[in-house]
C-alpha cells in the first residue's frame, strides 16, 4: 500500500529540495550546511534500511553450524557421562551415597544451561548486529536535532519590536520578520524530516530498543518544533 508507509526515495528528494530552498534563500547561511548535513545522512539512512531488510545467510549458516556442533558435542558428552557413571557409581542405598549422583547431574545441568545461552547468543546475533548499525544511525539524527536548534536559538522576534539596544555580545540580527519566519520555518521543516528519516528505521525492523530510540527522536524534534513555532507565531503577531 503506497499510502501506507514512507517512502525514503520521496523523502530525501523533499530533502533535497528543501536544501536548494534554504541554500537559496541564505546562501552561505549555517543552516544551509546542516541541510546538507542532513541529506548526507539521509543516504546512509537509506542504506542502513537496506542493510536492515536484507537477510543475511553468512551469519544464519555459521550461527546454525555452531549450534549443530554444539548440541552434537552436548549430546555425545552427556552419553558418555550417563553411561561410563553407571558403571563406575555403584546404586545408592542410602543419603551419602546420592553425593556423586547429585553432582553429576549438577554438572549436567550446568552444560545443558551453557549450552542453552550459546545458542540464544548465536540465534539473535544477526538481530544484535542490525541494532547496532541502526542505533549508530539514530544517535546521528539525534544530533542533527540539536544542531538546528542551535541554529534557531539566537533568532529571538522578540527583538524585532525591543526597543532595548543590543549589547557588544549580543548576536548580529540583519533578517527582516519575513525572513526570520522563513528561516525558523526551514528549521522547523528540516526537524520534521529528521524525525521521519528516524521513522524509517523502524518500518521494517521490528526490534523494542530501536523503536525506543525513534521514539525518543520523534518527542525531541517535535518538542523543539514547538518551540520554534512559539517563535513564527511572535513574528505573526502584530506589534
Amino acid at each position: 500500500m503506497p499510502y501506507r508507509q514512507l517512502d525514503e526515495t520521496s523523502i530525501l528528494r523533499t530533502l533535497e529540495q528543501l536544501k536548494l530552498r534554504i541554500a537559496e534563500r541564505f546562501p552561505g547561511s549555517g543552516l544551509s550546511r546542516v541541510a546538507e548535513e542532513l541529506l548526507s545522512v539521509g543516504t546512509e539512512v537509506s542504506e542502513t534500511v537496506l542493510y536492515l531488510k536484507r537477510p543475511h545467510y553468512g551469519i544464519r549458516v555459521a550461527a546454525g553450524i555452531a549450534i549443530v556442533v554444539m548440541v552434537v558435542v552436548l549430546a555425545m558428552l552427556v552419553t558418555t557421562v550417563l553411561f561410563g557413571s553407571s558403571e563406575s557409581l555403584a546404586r545408592p542405598r542410602n543419603l551419602q551415597e546420592l553425593g556423586p549422583w547429585v553432582q553429576l547431574m549438577e554438572s549436567g545441568i550446568n552444560n545443558v544451561i551453557f549450552v542453552g545461552i550459546a545458542i540464544f547468543f548465536l540465534l539473535t546475533i544477526e538481530s544484535r548486529l542490525k541494532r547496532r548499525r541502526a542505533l549508530e544511525t539514530l544517535h546521528q539524527l539525534r544530533s542533527l536535532a540539536h544542531v538546528v536548534d542551535m541554529h534557531q536559538l539566537t533568532k529571538d522576534p522578540e527583538r524585532l519590536a525591543s526597543p532595548a539596544p543590543d549589547t557588544a555580545s549580543s548576536p548580529v540580527r540583519t533578517m527582516s520578520p519575513a525572513e526570520l519566519g522563513r528561516y525558523l520555518d526551514y528549521c522547523s521543516e528540516l526537524l520534521s524530516v529528521n524525525s521521519k528519516l528516524a521513522a524509517l528505521l523502524v518500518q521494517d525492523f521490528n526490534d523494542e530498543v530501536v523503536l525506543s530510540a525513534v521514539n525518543e527522536i520523534e518527542t525531541l524534534t517535535t518538542g523543539l518544533s514547538g518551540k520554534i513555532w512559539q517563535k513564527i507565531r511572535l513574528i505573526e503577531r502584530p506589534h
